[in-house]
């Protein structure tokens, strides 16, 4: 991994390149509460972002809080998110993240990490997501852009996207975790993009490892 002033270095450079967190930034998927952007999060896993607009439209149409959800039948929930795929899995895991959140929490989404992870279905890319979008914490959530980025670059150096957001958490100076999730997610999608990086464009093209390597090594097949 790059050491840590080369960590302040990423970060300050696409700082200033990247436009951040805008005014317009919406929750996950756009939701308007705590509730609905956890279901929406649980919606997306393995699901293309279009697909999963499409099925959490359809199910909020008919359902908006946890009451409402549990009233309704399981089939009449996957048959609404059908789009996004997994829809029986999904089902069962909306059903027990209703039930868990009224019996454990009155129904209020809990507003920590450690909250949110001991409900049903949210792992920690959610989890991080609703605290940054929904909650307005400092946090790093941790996508498929972001875990590609960070372990191309060497931010981090880890296999899964959960343990990329706990290295991220340790590494990370504390002025840069507000914006950092915005910063590289749209430098993953602009610049470090999963085929084909821009790397004549990239602003910390002279401290990535991963260039590094393919200078040294020639581009693999």
């Amino acid at each position: 991994m790059i050491n840590d002033q080369q960590v302040e270095t990423v970060y300050r450079r696409l700082s200033e390149a990247m436009p951040g967190r805008t005014k317009d930034a919406k929750g996950p998927k756009g939701q308007p509460d705590a509730f609905r952007s956890c279901i929406s999060c649980m919606l997306s896993a393995q699901s293309l972002d279009r697909n999963t607009a499409m099925a959490a439209r359809a199910l909020f149409a008919l359902a908006q809080t946890p009451e409402a959800m549990l009233a309704l039948d399981d089939r009449d929930i996957a048959a609404a998110i059908k789009p996004c795929g997994l829809y029986n899995m999904k089902t069962r895991n909306i059903r027990k993240f209703c039930e868990h959140l009224l019996a454990e929490h009155g129904g209020v989404v809990p507003n920590t990490r450690e909250g949110l992870l001991s409900m049903p279905g949210i792992g920690r890319k959610c989890a991080d997501i609703v605290m940054s979008f929904t909650f307005g914490a400092d946090v790093i959530a941790v996508d498929t852009h972001v875990h590609r980025v960070c372990n191309r670059i060497g931010l981090t150096d880890a296999k899964t996207a959960d343990k990329t957001a706990q290295q991220l958490e340790e590494r990370s100076p504390d002025w840069a975790l507000r914006d950092g999730h915005f910063w590289l997610i749209q430098f993953g999608k602009r610049i470090c993009t999963a085929r084909s990086p821009k790397c004549d464009l990239c602003p910390v093209a002279d401290l990535c490892l991963w260039l590094k390597v393919q200078q040294k090594t020639g581009p693999g097949p």
